[in-house]
């Protein structure tokens, strides 16, 4: 008998285990995309200033002024899934790409102290969200391993918990960019 209840006493405490263990790397894939939309809506919050400074001396830049703040707005224009923002994302970061390209054509644009505190700032946070990409992306690969691996993947169908995608490069981030003027 008491063997029996010393069996089921650690059959039970091992699911306890593998369930909080499931959710806690869930929980942590969660706080990942937060650190992710923290530095995207610095991101956004940064390109106005950065944008008015460009204006006064790119005037007949108008077409890439404008992708930016189109790209910029659509980053958070609705919620959307994560596929969608890291796409409104990608498509942001290239459109600031051409945006920075510019100050190889305006030498005064490039000597700008403003401009250039304003793209170390954006050049920084561009950085902050490739740690939280790569952070999420450890986090997702720790919870999938979790959620596919024997025993722990039995306590995971059970309560549901499924496989999350990772995020990847898209073809655009993995060609050069080649600005022509």
């Amino acid at each position: 008998m008491w063997i029996a209840l010393a069996i089921v006493a650690i059959v039970v405490l091992f699911w306890i285990f593998q369930y909080n263990s499931l959710v806690r790397l869930r929980n942590w894939i969660e706080e990942a995309w937060a650190q992710i939309d923290v530095q995207l809506k610095r991101r956004y919050d940064l390109i106005p200033n950065l944008v008015e400074t460009v204006k006064g001396y790119a005037k007949h830049e108008r077409e890439t002024l404008e992708r930016v703040i189109e790209a910029r707005n659509r980053l958070f224009a609705g919620s959307g899934d994560r596929t969608q923002q890291m796409e409104a994302n990608e498509a942001l970061s290239g459109a600031l790409r051409s945006l920075f390209a510019l100050q190889e054509a305006y030498p005064d644009l490039k000597a700008h102290e403003g401009f250039t505190k304003l793209q170390e700032q954006l050049e920084g946070t561009e950085n902050k969200i490739a740690q939280a990409r790569q952070l999420y992306n450890r986090t997702v690969m720790q919870y999938n391993t979790k959620v596919q691996s024997f025993p722990s993947n039995i306590v995971a169908s059970v309560h549901g918990f499924r496989r999350t995608e990772m995020l990847e490069a898209k073809d655009a981030e993995r060609e050069n960019i080649q600005i022509k003027f």
